[in-house]
């Protein structure tokens, strides 16, 4: 999981041009092509730094690092790896103890004061333990001897470069935290566990069966994936069983909310910066993209994203590059795109709010989670997960799920959909004081007649002996419009007010509004 950064470069500038040396005699690193490579398809693991002054030792390992699908930069000496920028972006440093016009320990300690954490690798013919000692005490990853055996030199490299990729992650992780994950609702990354195939997220219904057969499908190659749902259906969970049965599971999985970053942070956010780029950036700090290089990143809600963080994001999407903010250095990354959204994206595209080239890079598949009302058999799944998490986590055995209940489980059309019913199963295990999990716990709207324990329901709800007609949906339709309306009525219109009378999300009383014709001449209260 690394990334890699190649020198901007203006119309007309060749690789050999001088630039940065200034006159001082020495061959400027040099990034080569990816035409060495032997697949040119496939962006490269990263970028390495090698710096030795023999000719016949830097260019034959050169060449393997290329053919095992790297980027390399070459410095023919001190001088020329001391040169302005060459630290920059890259992933490590293979660096000669001993050379003609420097020492090797002056680019370590150059080095790891511009970029700290840099893995470095020396490499020397005059070896000793002591020196061995002396450069990793000086921060050197390793000490090799030559002559260097290169497969086991590439061991080394992909060792030292994952462990620096894994402090990068939590790093990243820590600050995201401390900051508050700059207003996301959820940010997050891991690393796949389990078997190769990866666990299946719980559903038995026909509908969730066909989802993640397309999701597995989706997860064998490397082209981007929409998800598109309700709010709270389970599109970051289908996102990370994607990545879970992909070839990049044991890389890192960066989940960010994209409506909660706010437009003059999401350069910083995504693409990360340079110590002193702006007031704050008190150290340098990667942004989400380096972080899930050769792993997944996944932007949900991304029709929230202006246009211009659109445009930002579409470039990477067709170059795999960036610049941090406060450098003109390209980064570049493999990074997998998975995108989700609970809006009309067509709608959106015809109305000018979403890129219709942006939504082309992301839609190479698309994925529809139908809503929990459309596949009722996975509510007795969900709601025994549920409870055994829940449980588990309050301290409680509570074994079962009364008939009675889950019939109220099953009959309830979940606007808020798997989230609504993870939080009223909270509730439930709660309130509940014995083994078995009774309806009583259940938020009124869930109840459909009065008795000993249930909520106070029988002067708002229709009772049976009442109804002309036994259809268990029109009378849940009812029940729900009577329960909205006396809920309104005792929180004075205050739509957040009746939420809580009522066990919902603010939102949802928004959509039963809307479902039940009551938000017509309503407020924003």
């Amino acid at each position: 999981m690394t990334a890699e950064s190649t020198p901007s470069r203006g119309p007309g500038r060749n690789d050999s041009s001088g630039g940065a040396a200034g006159g001082s005699g020495g061959r400027t690193p040099n990034d080569r092509t990816s035409d060495d490579r032997t697949s040119n398809r496939e962006r490269p693991k990263g970028t390495i730094l090698l710096v030795d002054d023999e000719a016949y030792v830097r260019d034959p390992l050169s060449m393997f690092f290329r053919r095992r699908g790297y980027d390399v930069r070459e410095a023919d000496g001190a001088t020329s790896a001391l040169a302005e920028g060459t630290f920059r972006g890259i992933d490590a440093a293979i660096v000669d103890l001993r050379m003609d016009d420097g020492d090797g320990m002056q680019v370590l300690q150059a080095l790891l004061a511009e970029e700290p954490g840099l893995p470095v690798i020396i490499l020397t013919g005059h070896g000793s333990v002591r020196t061995a000692v002396e450069c990793l005490k000086a921060g050197a990853a390793e000490f090799v001897q030559k002559p260097a055996d290169p497969e086991a030199l590439l061991l080394v490299v992909e060792r030292v470069i994952e462990e620096a990729s894994l402090r990068r992650e939590v790093a990243y992780l820590r600050t995201s935290a401390r900051s508050g994950g700059a207003g996301e609702e959820a940010i997050g990354s891991s690393r796949a566990e389990g078997d190769e195939t990866g666990q299946q997220p719980p559903g038995t219904s026909a509908g969730w069966r066909a989802t993640l057969e397309l999701a597995r499908k989706g997860a064998q190659g490397d082209a981007s994936i929409l998800i598109i749902g309700e709010s709270g259906v389970g599109k970051e969970e289908v996102a990370r069983y994607i990545h879970r049965v992909s070839g990049r599971r044991d890389h890192a999985f960066v989940a960010v909310n994209c409506g909660a970053i706010p437009s003059h942070l999401f350069e910083s956010e995504f693409f990360g910066h340079r110590r002193g780029a702006f007031t704050g950036a008190t150290s340098d700090r990667d942004g989400r993209f380096r972080v899930a290089h050769q792993g997944t990143l996944f932007l949900d809600e991304i029709g929230l994203m202006n246009e211009e963080c659109q445009a930002k994001v579409l470039r990477v999407l067709q170059d795999g590059a960036f610049e941090r903010v406060g450098e003109n250095q390209t980064t570049r990354v493999d990074t997998r795109i998975i995108a989700a959204t609970n809006a009309d994206v067509e709608g959106d595209i015809e109305a000018g709010r979403f890129r219709q080239d942006l939504y082309y890079r992301i839609a190479i598949l698309t994925i529809h989670i139908p809503p929990l009302r459309e596949r009722r058999d996975d509510i007795p799944v969900l709601s025994d997960v549920f409870l055994r998490q829940l449980s588990a986590a309050q301290g409680k055995r509570i074994d079962s799920i009364l008939p009675e209940t889950m019939d109220r489980l099953v009959a309830y059309d979940w606007p808020g959909n798997v989230r609504e019913l993870r939080n009223v199963m909270e509730r439930a295990v709660l309130l509940e004081s014995a083994n078995t999990l009774g309806p009583e716990g259940l938020p009124p709207h869930l109840l459909l007649d009065s008795g000993p324990g249930k909520a106070e329901t029988s002067r708002v709800l229709t009772r049976p002996e009442e109804l002309s007609e036994l259809n268990l949906r029109d009378s849940l339709q009812k029940a729900e419009k009577e329960l909205i309306e006396e809920a309104l009525r005792r929180a004075n219109g205050k739509k957040r007010e009746a939420a809580r009378l009522l066990g919902v999300d603010e939102r949802n009383v928004s959509y039963f509004l809307k479902k039940h014709g009551l938000h017509k001449g309503r407020g924003k209260s």
